[in-house]
């Protein structure tokens, strides 16, 4: 039985993977920025399948500090970890900026899933066929760093997009950092019936469990073992290009420097 971080993960596609994976016996550790929900989520998972080694973590994603103490919670209280998805994201929001003046998509989107995973990697090290999942979307375009530190003005589309490039291009080269964890980068499918997508669109195209069960398979199915560094497309049913940028190596590299540089700061 494998030990399963998943971030966002009290509603949508998180917590109907989270269900599934608990379902079948694995020490599954749910997370959200609400501690009434995760305590009601963790309740919900023990009581519908029977499974006691169900656990949470309460951080706002959108709070760089909160994600730092998050991580701390996470490595006290676990010895491995085999299965990471990064699962939670946003689009629509009353606020456009973080607390620290950023885009708050691209906070949650990607730098909150960026500095966590960089928290965690000594316990999945030391997991067993760890893979790490970073959920992108088919939404991609090219990155204004402007609009990401706040100093430019884009739609909310346009942000999304972005956030979900700069998680793909990292996972990338993620990927080719490391030699004992697996990353695997995907989009669930478009317009799937979950909160984010009804409130952003008001429709959607295909159920909820299309984009939880994808992450349940490149999580845990066997046909997943040892692909890492690839992009999975579930609108195409399999693994396909993602956008040009996550394949080049300078822009992948501007994006790391400007990452780490603001975590510095």
């Amino acid at each position: 039985m494998k030990n399963i971080l998943i971030t966002g993960s009290t509603d949508g596609i998180g917590k109907l993977v989270a269900i599934k994976l608990a379902s079948e016996g694995h020490s599954v550790y749910v997370h959200g920025r609400n501690e009434g929900k995760v305590e009601k989520t963790v309740a919900e998972i023990k009581f519908s399948t029977k499974n006691e080694n169900v656990d949470g973590f309460v951080a706002d994603l959108s709070e760089l500090d909160a994600v730092k103490r998050m991580a701390e919670e996470v490595n006290a209280k676990l010895s491995h970890i085999d299965i990471l998805i990064n699962n939670a994201g946003i689009f629509k929001t009353a606020e456009i900026l973080s607390k620290d003046g950023l885009d708050l998509r691209f906070v949650v989107n990607y730098v909150a899933p960026y500095m966590l995973t960089k928290e965690l990697l000594p316990l999945l090290e030391k997991g067993t066929d760890a893979r790490i999942i970073n959920l992108s979307s088919a939404a991609q375009s090219d990155i204004s760093y402007a609009a990401m530190i706040g100093k430019q003005r884009v739609s909310l589309n346009a942000s999304y997009a972005m956030s979900k490039l700069a998680l793909t291009m990292w996972s990338f080269r993620l990927a080719k950092e490391l030699e004992k964890v697996a990353v695997i980068a995907v989009n669930p499918g478009s317009l799937l019936n979950t909160k984010m997508a009804n409130e952003a669109y008001g429709q959607h195209w295909s159920p909820a469990e299309k984009g939880a069960d994808i992450q349940y398979d490149l999580a845990v199915d066997e046909a997943h073992k040892g692909v890492t560094g690839k992009y999975f497309d579930n609108d195409r049913g399999g693994y396909a290009n993602a956008h040009q940028d996550a394949y080049n190596e300078d822009a992948i590299n501007q994006l790391i420097d400007f990452t780490n540089k603001l975590l510095r700061n």
